[in-house]
């Protein structure tokens, strides 16, 4: 899987935003062609984003576009005109406001047919975002419905709305209104139905970007329960994600104790071994080695 600690949300339309996005520090960056983009700007907005992938330098950074929603007029072309000419370096393609799996084949198809027809070798990815009462309703078979298919995002701005959640805005210190995290349900749902099929589950945008210990208070909510990175609307929220989304070197350093420790109790037979006190067994393994691959992503290990 792709490294996503930090998904940079950079509006098509802006080619010095999407200068800085590409000397960032984030793991993705989205180029938008959708909300950040006015509706007179949307189609121009295309033709900047593909000359922006060949002109920049983007690093090891995954590069993503995000189309307009399926129900809109601007949907197909998005599709046409920014994989037609920038797709050899185009990783993955977000869609907005999917409802259903029939919205995920749509888009794999013709992601199909434009690469055929270009021969663009590389097949293209596609995040989706889940951010309609339908779609979390449909998680489990959106999550099946494509080989291409790579992350589930949670879209907690929409979701807002779609379901009459009552927030004034997504992290502005709307905590006292509902006990507990109300988003706790949408989030386990969603990271159960990704990790089902072998795909990552990216957290939403936090709006205020003046907060920082609100936005990592958030990262490590979802990080707890298996996202593996997070939304970042504004630069500053990068190295937070970074961080949190990446494991600390002691939980590395005891990883690797409790890998190497069942590995010789193998060796003798045991089918539970101890480290550091505490009995081990196949399942502290397996989120031991989960850990482990995810510190060698980041470069922590070789």
């Amino acid at each position: 899987m792709r490294l996503r600690r930090s998904e940079l949300t950079t509006p098509g339309s802006s080619t010095k935003m999407m200068e800085k996005a590409a000397s960032s520090d984030a793991d993705e960056v989205m180029l938008d062609l959708e909300d950040a983009v006015a509706p007179a700007e949307k189609k121009e907005a295309r033709g900047k984003i593909v000359e922006a992938i060949h002109d920049l330098d983007w690093g090891e950074k995954v590069i993503a576009v995000r189309i307009n929603d399926l129900d809109t007029r601007y949907a197909y072309g998005d599709l046409v005109e920014v994989v037609s000419g920038a797709g050899e370096e185009i990783d993955v393609i977000i869609v907005p406001k999917i409802q259903v799996a029939a919205d995920v084949y749509m888009v794999d198809k013709l992601l199909g047919q434009i690469e055929a027809d270009e021969g663009i070798e590389s097949p293209i990815g596609i995040e989706v975002l889940i951010e309609e009462t339908e779609a979390l309703q449909h998680v489990d078979e959106i999550a099946a419905s494509s080989d291409r298919l790579e992350s589930l995002i949670f879209g907690p701005g929409d979701y807002s709305a779609s379901q009459g959640v009552n927030l004034d805005s997504i992290g502005s210190g709307d905590e006292g209104l509902y006990p507990g995290d109300v988003w706790h349900y949408v989030r386990n749902r969603i990271v159960v139905a990704a990790r089902s099929n072998g795909l990552d589950a990216i957290d939403g945008p936090f709006g205020d970007f003046s907060d920082p210990e609100g936005y990592r208070e958030e990262c490590v909510r979802s990080n707890t329960l298996g996202f593996v990175g997070k939304w970042a609307i504004h630069p500053s929220q990068i190295e937070i994600a970074n961080d949190v989304y990446a494991p600390t070197e002691g939980q590395v350093a005891y990883a690797q104790r409790v890998v190497n420790a069942m590995e010789r109790g193998v060796e003798e037979g045991l089918g539970a071994v101890q480290v550091d006190g505490e009995m081990i067994d196949e399942a502290s393994v397996r989120s031991a080695r989960r850990r482990l691959e995810r510190a060698r992503q980041v470069g922590m290990v070789d």
